[in-house]
């Protein structure tokens, strides 16, 4: 699995702590409240979208299985919906919505229709989680070979069958941030 997890996003039964929970999210710090915008049981992907609005994650499966709700987080894919909010504080967390437009790695899915590959998405929906399990791989790995490039993206689900032009996208975009033409 290409992500890393931080235990399962429910209810521990504890008691609440009351305070607050800063949460450092596309560069910018966000206070949240204890018992008014989470709990200690909300997950980190739970927060992004409910709370801070950020919309491009997907929460499909809520358990860690299909990688829609993939962030990154100090530099390491890992999946939002298995995070703790709480646990994520003192973290530099980065949503899809963090990366620049003209990110390679965004380009290169936007861009993908290679024959023989196809496209790199279809209807979307597990795309944001894809572009940044790719983007932290090649953080990790700028060239990484096509076996690498489907370990790391062992952990997501494209329901549509994208994977050809998913692995492509992910090599195209590794040419172009090593200034090579794909």
């Amino acid at each position: 699995m290409a992500q890393e997890t931080a235990g399962p996003a429910r209810r521990s039964g504890a008691a609440a702590p009351t305070g607050a929970v800063r949460l450092r999210v596309n560069g910018r710090d966000h206070d949240l409240a204890l018992g008014r915008d989470l709990e200690t049981g909300t997950s980190l992907g739970y927060v992004l979208r409910e709370r801070l609005g950020l919309t491009g994650l997907k929460l499909a499966c809520d358990e860690g299985a299909c990688g829609a709700c993939t962030v990154i987080m100090d530099g390491k894919a890992v999946l939002s919906c298995l995070v703790l909010a709480v646990a994520a504080e003192g973290h530099d967390i980065v949503t899809i919505e963090g990366l620049a437009l003209d990110d390679p790695v965004i380009r290169a899915f936007a861009e993908q229709s290679a024959p023989g590959h196809g496209t790199a998405l279809q209807c979307g929906y597990c795309t944001p989680g894809f572009v940044m399990t790719a983007r932290a791989l090649l953080d990790r790995k700028p060239r990484p070979t096509l076996e690498e490039i489907h370990e790391g993206l062992g952990g997501n689900i494209c329901r549509c069958g994208c994977y050809a032009g998913i692995a492509q996208a992910v090599a195209h975009a590794a040419e172009a941030m090593a200034g090579e033409t794909p």
